[in-house]
């Protein structure tokens, strides 16, 4: 009876072990890797809140770091292949952090950790000017503000 007994909680423990590893798994694979590429046309929602669906949690594909789009200098069409750049200081200046391409369709992500510490700086550039942001940022939830509260994040 004692055997049958213990026989039973291990078996038990071991199902509840092998699908909490399974859950975990997952999760885990939800949030696939995923950074935007040059001339890529598969992104959607031009000048939305990305991280209003691309978060742990929520209906889009992998869990943005940095997302974003960015406009012509009209600021009424996207602009397609541009290039985003986080530098820890202003204007391009300090330590290059990271570069996330502009996709086909003017938009930018990617799922890679990033440490804004402090704060980095942004700039973006189109095919002949990079334009600079000269503040700070500490989110990479950058069409929450850009085209919300402040100005669309543009180049030429």
């Amino acid at each position: 009876m004692m055997i049958k007994r213990i026989l039973t909680y291990l078996t038990i423990m071991i199902i509840a072990l092998l699908l909490f590893e399974s859950c975990e798994k997952e999760e885990n694979e939800s949030n696939e890797q995923m950074t935007s590429s040059y001339n890529e046309t598969e992104s959607h929602n031009m000048g939305q809140n990305c991280m209003n669906c691309h978060v742990q949690g929520g209906d889009g594909e992998g869990w943005f770091v940095v997302a974003g789009t960015v406009y012509d200098s009209l600021k009424t069409s996207t602009l397609p292949n541009a290039t985003v750049k986080l530098y820890s200081g202003p204007n391009g200046t300090g330590n290059l952090v990271t570069t996330i391409e502009v996709d086909g369709l003017g938009n930018f992500y990617t799922t890679t950790s990033i440490n804004f510490g402090e704060g980095l700086y942004t700039s973006a550039k189109g095919n002949t000017t990079t334009i600079h942001m000269n503040t700070r940022v500490t989110t990479g939830n950058c069409n929450s503000c850009h085209g919300a509260s402040v100005d669309r994040i543009w180049a030429k």
